[in-house]
Formats: C-alpha cells, structure tokens, sequence
C-alpha cells in the first residue's frame, strides 16, 4: 500500500524487452498467468508495447497496476511534464499508476519532483516515487517535497541489501521495491540458496523471490520466456522459515549488477 494505493507487491519487469511482439507476448503471458503490475519505463523504449498488451488482455485497466519513469535527460520541471505526457501517450492511457525518477540527476532531480507533485495532485499519476535513490538523495528531496515519495525503487538481491536504506525507507513509509532481484540469474550459483531450494523442492529463483515478497519488498523480476514468466510467479505456495531468512540476510556483499547511484554519467 503506497497512500492508499494498493500496489501489488509480486510484477513483471520489461527493461530490455524489445519493443513489438516480444514485450506483448510477455506482458500478455505474465497478466494471463495472474500477475497485476507491470513495470516499464521512458528508456525502456517498449512503453507502447504494454500499453497494447494491457488493452489487449480484456484485464480492466483499474486491475492492471502500470509504473513508467522519467529518464535523465528528460528531467526539470517544464520537460517532466513533456516526458510523462509522452509516455502517456505511448501507453494510450490517461493515466499511470506510479510515475517515477528514474536516477537522482544532481541538480534536477528537485525540480522534477516538484512537476510530478503537480502531475500527482492532477491525478494523473496515482502515486509518485522515485528510483535508485540512497539515503541522502531521499533526505534532500524531503527537505522541500509538499509529497512524501511513495515508492523507492532500487537494486535489490541476497547479495546487495542495503540495510540501511531500507530501514530508511521503512521509517519514512516509502515502500521499498526491488529490481534486479534474482541478480540477472546470478541468485542460481550462491551454495546457500541452492541448499535451501534442494531442501524446499523449489529452485533458487524462487526461493529468492520468496525471501523478499517475506521481508515486505515490491519485486518485479524480468522474463520474456514464458516458462520463467510462470515459474517466477509460484512463490505463494510455500514460506521460507527464519533460519532460511536469518542465512539469506547474511549473504549481503554490497555488490552491484548495476552502476552506483552516485555515480551515474548517463
């Protein structure tokens, strides 16, 4: 829950799904097998893709939960407004129900907060968050926002846990959402999870999966084959115990699939 709107905490992921047939034929088989959230973004470039997908699916829009974001050379308070109406348009919606930041750009990230703040209070975004945001980038845009982010999302995995972000964000009531969460895959080689997914008859994949939908973070992972589509989603069907939890939570290394929020030159 995101002030007051239900965001479904298991989604698809479409970074890297090519826009056309491929993000179609994904979206349409995560929403068939019961998924509620779909995450793209501007960069992404397959905005439209889902839009089709979502309108396709027979699914009413109010059921189906769409996130875009706002890319970095789109960012600022006039050009913000631009971005979103584009990619409103891409989406043939006329709404989204999460719109964030997608990286904290110095010196912009500020103003663009402020447009989405309007886009918010218009009700064209349903909530409004930001993404890959740390500790300091949160404290400074709270320092002027009129609207608390309602969403961060961030890298997320057994090996990058970030603990003090997330008991940040838990104590700010901003929900914490994870990307990357199976570490492109990379969750299927850690010995500890392998032992618990022999044990448990699952694979490492979803016993991962399973350890964040416990710790309360929104996961989106990323498939466009439709047998991971539907095994990423059976994760409901079993619970890990809290020693499984206790050895996960000790596997964090602080290392990253992905760049560094502070030092982003793109």
């Amino acid at each position: 829950m995101c002030n007051g709107v239900r965001i479904p905490q298991f989604g698809l992921g479409v970074w890297r799904s090519a826009e056309g047939p491929e993000t179609e034929q994904a979206v349409a088989w995560a929403l068939e097998a019961g998924y509620r959230h779909i995450d793209t973004a501007m960069i992404y470039q397959n905005e439209a893709s889902v839009g089709r997908a979502v309108a396709a699916s027979g699914i009413p829009r109010e059921k189906v939960f769409v996130t875009t974001k706002v890319w970095n050379s789109d960012q600022g308070y006039d050009s913000t407004f631009k971005a979103f109406q584009r990619s409103l348009d891409l989406l043939g919606m006329d709404y989204v129900d999460l719109y964030l930041i997608h990286w904290p750009v110095e010196g912009k990230f500020v103003d663009t907060w402020r447009a989405m703040e309007k886009i918010y209070e218009e009700g064209r975004a349903k909530a409004i968050g930001v993404s890959n945001f740390l500790v300091h980038h949160l404290e400074e845009l709270l320092n002027g926002a009129l609207v608390r982010p309602m969403v961060n999302q961030v890298e997320f995995h057994p090996r990058l846990q970030q603990p003090e972000l997330l008991e940040f964000d838990n104590r700010q009531g901003i929900v914490h959402e994870a990307w990357s969460p199976i570490m492109k895959g990379k969750v299927n080689d850690i010995p500890e999870i392998q032992t618990i997914a022999r044990r448990l008859g699952k694979t490492p994949i979803q016993v991962t999966l399973r350890w964040e939908l416990q710790k309360g973070i929104v996961t989106i992972p990323k498939s466009v084959k439709q047998e991971r589509i539907l095994a990423n989603a059976k994760v409901f069907d079993f619970a890990l115990s809290p020693e499984d939890m206790f050895v996960i939570d000790g596997l964090d290394r602080e290392e990253r699939v992905g760049p560094h929020p502070d030092h982003i030159d793109f």
